[in-house]
């Protein structure tokens, strides 16, 4: 059985590499919270799905996740590294922390965080 952070990932990862923010969007909870590359936690699906709207058409999502846990049968997360990428050779890499909600049948992003990781050349 795969873990609900895998299944999630696995989801938001297809709508980012193919640029669909409502989809993307669907994927959190309405009180969602969020971090992304900005200093600003945003609030609710329509400031993600803006967020989303905003990146590059281009842009792609290399997601490996590292770890997972479930606290109970409503509440499951975990950590991931993602190297986003763009056609023009930019490149990000992010940690990614999710805590995971369970709505009916479904598991929603409920806090989204990412932290870039910077290394010295």
């Amino acid at each position: 059985m795969t873990h609900p952070m895998q299944e999630v990932l696995d989801r938001w990862k297809a709508a980012f590499d193919n640029h669909q923010p409502d989809v993307i969007a669907q994927l959190y909870t309405p009180d969602a919270l969020f971090q992304g590359f900005g200093p600003t936690v945003v609030v609710g699906r329509d400031a993600v799905r803006a967020y989303y709207e905003a990146v590059d058409a281009d842009r792609r999502a290399d997601v490996t996740v590292l770890h997972t846990y479930t606290l109970d049968d409503q509440v499951a997360g975990g950590f991931a590294d993602i190297t986003f990428s763009g056609a023009d050779g930019w490149e990000a890499k992010v940690h990614l922390s999710l805590v995971l909600h369970r709505e009916y049948d479904d598991w929603k992003i409920r806090q989204y965080h990412v932290s870039r990781v910077i290394t010295q050349d």
